[in-house]
């Protein structure tokens, strides 16, 4: 019997993905909570074999609950469920290790499916999400424009930006501008969330 502990949002989501996993002779839902802030804690106390996570609405939340869980129950594998998906963040998922990845437009039976498959050893990405990840542009940045973008994405100011890399004021400036160019960005901010969202930083 494979154990599955189930974390969606929606109440009514959350009801009918356990009622779907529970009609498979093979599979237990062990608990459905309402969100990723209990779920190490109860995975700890549960100890299943797979946790479905619905990233939607909280992707940050869903991989930092998929690194945790990592080190601390490493023989649980983590299953995300996702209406859609940024190639960044399918590539932090993969980089995470996350055992599987699939969408909520496929067919039903694919989450049993996953379920199985994680629990297995083995790696289950949704074949729509898997285009996603290979379709996705390359960086235009160079090395030194995102070392650049990632200091300033973590707020670093510019001067300090230039002291760090050893490089003028006018010269991070250039840099920044470059990437916000590249990228088409209206400043700053929307560089850095793009650069985010293509998965380059």
């Amino acid at each position: 019997m494979i154990r599955v502990l189930l974390v969606e949002k929606a109440d009514l989501l959350r009801g009918a993905l356990a009622a779907l996993l529970a009609r498979e002779d093979d599979i237990e839902v062990v608990a459905a909570l309402s969100g990723p802030e209990q779920t190490v804690t109860r995975a700890l106390s549960y100890r299943p074999d797979v946790v479905v996570i619905d990233s939607d609405g909280g992707e940050n939340g869903a991989l930092d609950t998929s690194r945790e869980l990592a080190v601390r129950l490493p023989e649980c594998r983590t299953l995300l469920v996702t209406h859609s998906v940024t190639a960044g963040f399918l590539r932090q998922a993969l980089a995470l290790r996350v055992a599987g990845l699939i969408g909520k437009n496929g067919p039903s039976d694919v989450l049993a499916q996953g379920v199985r498959k994680v629990a297995a050893g083995e790696r289950f990405v949704d074949p729509e999400l898997a285009l996603l990840a290979l379709s996705s542009a390359e960086s235009p940045l160079t090395p030194r424009e995102l070392e650049v973008l990632r200091l300033a994405a973590d707020g670093t100011p510019t001067r300090e930006i230039a002291e760090r890399l050893s490089l003028s004021v006018g010269t991070v400036r250039n840099h920044l501008n470059a990437v916000s160019r590249k990228t088409e960005a209206r400043n700053r901010i929307d560089a850095i969330r793009i650069a985010r969202e293509s998965g380059w930083l």
